[in-house]
């Protein structure tokens, strides 16, 4: 009986890492990063790292290292572009275009793959069906949906937004069943004891739980989300869809408009940047903060 009672129980571990997690978030006061150490640490590196994407881009335009210069345009040619595009009052439009039907189908994957990646986790034989189909969907390249897309709904919008969705739904789906996976025991077993089972216990204590998880599948979902749009425009560019980034991508290549074309990419490639920083990094940030989890620098 003694031998019985002095024996280690396998929660005792479970319990003491909590304590001590909750001691450490406890004696971390949150401290406010000084507007120096910000601009230092977050905004001077990919500042720097511009200025030398833009050097090494014009030393290869002036030095001529390419066979044919109007193959690569100077960086004050789509400075010029870019300028001229917002002068005229389509710049906007451009960029509107496409982030708001991003935007939008984003969201409607965000509303059809979280029930879906909940079903999918707690449901073994969805778990054992779907899931290999989700990761299937998640490695096929958006492209190859775009010719489908265009048979069975035609060139609109809904065309674009099946694309997005069949892009960003099984990445949000697999990030949340593999934040849920990730879900200690201990939560789980005391939401039960405290009375949370069901939807109230996956409402208190799993979503909560898997929250590290399903921010990173949403972060690339959103990464699908756009990349799936852009190859929607591109293929399926049309006068009656307006003007996006990927049909003025579409519309350069057309003219042989190089500098029209590296607008296009500069344009992508900062809303997908913009994006990323002003939103889901903050938000992630966030999520570990909470949690402890973020390693201060």
């Amino acid at each position: 009986m003694a031998a019985t009672d002095t024996a280690p129980r396998a929660d005792d571990g479970d319990l003491a890492g909590l304590e001590a997690g909750l001691d450490a978030l406890e004696a971390s006061p949150t401290v406010r990063t000084p507007l120096r150490r910000l601009l230092t640490d977050k905004m001077l590196p990919p500042v720097l790292a511009l200025t030398l994407v833009l050097a090494v881009w014009q030393a290869l335009v002036s030095f001529r290292m390419v066979d044919d210069p109007a193959r690569l345009p100077a960086p004050a040619d789509v400075w010029y572009v870019l300028h001229d595009a917002w002068l005229q009052g389509t710049l906007l439009g451009y960029i509107w275009t496409s982030v708001s039907r991003g935007l939008l189908g984003f969201l409607l994957a965000l509303a059809l793959g979280t029930p879906l990646g909940l079903l999918v986790a707690r449901v073994r034989f969805l778990r054992a069906a779907v899931r290999p189909v989700l990761s299937g969907l998640q490695s096929l390249p958006s492209v190859a949906w775009v010719p489908p897309a265009v048979i069975w709904l035609g060139l609109n919008n809904r065309m674009m937004y099946a694309v997005v969705l069949l892009g960003a739904v099984p990445s949000i789906a697999n990030g949340l069943v593999s934040g849920i996976d990730q879900v200690p025991p201990l939560y789980l077993r005391a939401g039960r004891t405290l009375g949370a089972t069901g939807l109230k216990g996956t409402w208190h204590i799993t979503l909560p739980a898997a929250l590290p998880g399903y921010v990173a599948g949403l972060k690339q979902g959103w990464a699908f989300s756009w990349r799936s749009l852009m190859a929607a425009e591109i293929i399926a560019s049309s006068p009656d869809l307006g003007i996006g980034l990927g049909q003025l991508l579409e519309y350069g290549r057309n003219a042989s408009d190089m500098a029209m074309v590296f607008e296009a990419i500069v344009l992508v490639l900062t809303v997908g940047v913009a994006i990323d920083l002003l939103v889901f990094s903050p938000l992630e940030r966030r999520v570990l903060r909470s949690r402890g989890l973020l390693v201060k620098g």
